[in-house]
């Protein structure tokens, strides 16, 4: 019974409205059902949330949440989500460069997971 692959991703972030509003504002996603104690997006191909922090986690000890994981988002237009990006004073990790990927920048959220994103389909 082999996997299949990825079929949610969620990142525990230390204010659930705070980083639900960030991906609301700044990316554009929407928020659809989903359980109390986390905020779930209609993205596609894959599900993706910001949740409350679970017991076992401290984030505030981290000095990078997410250190070692690549998280990628497709956007139609990367070059101007990252204009808009930047003029919001979101941080950028990485300066947007033209690649396999077609165009391709870095950017932290609130909490500090970097999120790549790139515009090839």
């Amino acid at each position: 019974m082999p996997i299949t692959g990825p079929d949610f991703i969620s990142l525990q972030v230390s204010d659930l409205e705070r980083s639900a509003a960030f991906y609301e504002q700044h990316l554009g996603l929407s928020r659809q059902p989903g359980p109390p104690h986390a905020v779930v997006f209609a993205t596609q191909p894959i599900a993706f949330a910001v949740r409350e922090v679970t017991p076992d986690v401290d984030l505030s000890s981290l000095t990078q949440p997410g250190a070692g994981i690549a998280l990628w988002m497709h956007s139609t237009d990367a070059q101007q989500l990252h204009d808009a990006l930047a003029a919001a004073d979101v941080t950028i990790t990485a300066a947007p460069i033209d690649g396999p990927f077609g165009r391709t920048f870095t950017f932290a959220d609130p909490d500090g997971y970097r999120v790549t994103v790139h515009d090839k389909a």
